[in-house]
């Protein structure tokens, strides 16, 4: 395992957009967010992702350059079309335009289709809520990208659509952010990226339905899926999804999951902004947050038990260590930037 500081981290990889032709401005938002991820422990939505990215850049995939095509726009709800542009570029930009009408109405909405794969969602809602409002979000894969197999079922169906949700508390904001399979897909690419590590076990099945530990099975045919989130109750969490990828696909003027889809390359999105001061009011709400989560922590523990954790803490946590101590790096991972990087004729980074 190698050892990054994240400033250095983002810089490097800003260079490496920058160097394939997206602009600065853009490059340091996509690059700023891959990090992030890292920082907080999701290296599964971290610059491992570079790599994927810049191979839709070189192929016209994506379009660094387009804007972010406003279709419609009536009062509290926006819907538009990303074009393929960056996903973090186009979702930032979606915020930009609803955040002001969340506070003018008290609920505004965001639909957007054709975006490039737009990260951690628990970014946006960290945004939101430091504007003191609540964001409910979910994105899908375009149709694409059918990773989960219904219960009883051998064949994936359906994406890993996660849902998060942000409130503010006056303090540390409450951020539940989850896909809705037992794993996110791209902890299994990690894995596979990783020499074909096997995966743990109670995340994967095979083509026939069976267990396994074999992370190439989600990208070399036959295909096998990942398990819904939920163990003996995988219904719940296939129930979720399942309504998840409707309104990610319904709502966006986009696809939900449909017979012999293309390779998934990025997201239709759905963002709720919640202004709280058009309800019982925004104090309320802090109160109730603040007064709730501090209740919570203060359970008594079992033994062995430092902290009790709420919706974001262990992000917030890890984040606090990697600034500190460094961002870690499979060495695999950090191969393949560093070849894309030479291919580049950029200059290599020292780790510490």
């Amino acid at each position: 395992m190698l050892i990054i500081r994240d400033s250095v981290l983002t810089d490097f990889a800003t260079s490496i957009f920058v160097a394939v032709g997206v602009a600065p401005e853009s490059a340091r938002i996509v690059a700023a967010s891959l990090v992030g991820a890292n920082l907080c422990g999701h290296d599964s939505h971290g610059v491992l992702r570079i790599p994927q990215y810049i191979d839709f850049i070189k192929s016209g995939a994506y379009q660094p350059a387009a804007p972010l095509h406003v279709e419609s726009d009536q009062g509290a709800v926006i819907t538009a079309d990303g074009g393929w542009g960056l996903g973090q570029v186009q979702s930032h930009r979606l915020l930009d335009l609803i955040l002001p009408k969340a506070r003018s109405f008290g609920l505004a909405s965001g639909a957007g289709r054709n975006f490039g794969h737009i990260g951690r969602l628990g970014e946006y809602a960290e945004r939101v809520a430091a504007e003191g409002m609540i964001l409910m979000a979910t994105v899908n894969n375009c149709g694409a990208g059918q990773r989960v197999a219904p219960p009883g079922g051998t064949e994936p169906r359906l994406g890993t659509n996660p849902l998060c949700l942000g409130v503010p508390t006056g303090d540390q904001p409450v951020i539940l952010d989850f896909g809705t399979s037992v794993v996110a897909e791209g902890k299994v690419r990690s894995y596979f990226m990783n020499h074909r590590k096997p995966v743990p076990e109670g995340w994967l099945l095979s083509p026939d339905g069976e267990p396994t530990t074999e992370s190439h099975v989600l990208y070399e045919k036959p295909l096998g899926s990942i398990l819904p989130m939920g163990g003996p109750q995988a219904y719940k969490g296939f129930g979720l999804s399942f309504v998840l990828d409707i309104l990610a696909g319904g709502l966006t003027g986009g696809h939900s999951a449909y017979p012999d889809a293309p390779p998934a390359k990025g997201n239709n999105v759905f963002f709720l902004i919640i202004q709280p001061a058009f309800f019982a009011g925004a104090d309320h709400l802090l109160t109730e947050a603040h007064g709730l989560s501090n209740y919570v922590k203060t359970s008594k523990r079992r033994d062995g038990v430092e902290q009790i954790l709420l919706p974001g803490d262990p992000e917030r946590n890890t984040r606090n260590l990697r600034q500190t101590n460094g961002i870690p790096i499979e060495e695999a991972h950090w191969q393949k930037l560093s070849e894309l990087a030479t291919g580049l004729n950029l200059d290599i980074p020292e780790l510490g």
